[in-house]
């Protein structure tokens, strides 16, 4: 079932589940500083800083970084 809430050090977090259900390891964290951090079911990451860089990592690992 889904998750959501406020952590100790105060940022927002949320585990949706995969596919739009309440199924699977998918979750995102909105940081109290403006970052935000995802992470999907198919093994990518997204990261984007509060001065607006970016990093994203694909399911086999390759890194892009904006």
């Amino acid at each position: 079932m889904p998750h959501s809430g406020t952590n100790q050090q105060g940022n927002s977090y949320s585990t949706p589940g995969g596919n739009n259900s309440r199924e699977g390891s998918s979750y995102n964290y909105q940081n109290s500083n403006g970052s935000y951090y995802y992470a999907n079911d198919n093994g990518s990451t997204y990261y984007k800083s509060s001065s607006g860089s970016s990093t994203y990592t694909s399911p086999s690992g390759n890194v892009t970084k904006k």
